[in-house]
């Protein structure tokens, strides 16, 4: 059973996670404020930053900014930006 939320990135109604994908009160917002496709959109950007940077999941300072971009774009509205990347609309 799908629910839905109004996704505070897309500015619309849109279908919420399924469940609790992220922990502390960080997690709450996003299952509460974050529809599957705006979080799909974090992912995409994750993975990038995740290259790029060469973060490892295994060391608390790659987490902490991982976090951080993760709020400022989901929450402040500020696009991640990776180095060297154009989105193709700028291209």
């Amino acid at each position: 059973m799908s629910r839905t939320i109004f996704c505070t990135f897309l500015q619309k109604e849109a279908e919420g996670q399924d469940f609790q994908l992220y922990p502390g009160d960080i997690g709450k917002r996003i299952y509460n404020e974050i529809s599957k496709e705006a979080w799909s959109q974090w992912l995409h950007k994750q993975t990038m930053l995740i290259n790029e940077k060469k973060l490892s999941m295994m060391n608390p300072a790659d987490r902490k900014l991982l976090e951080q971009e993760m709020v400022n774009f989901l929450f402040e509205g500020k696009d991640v930006h990776i180095e060297g990347y154009t989105p193709p609309e700028q291209q």
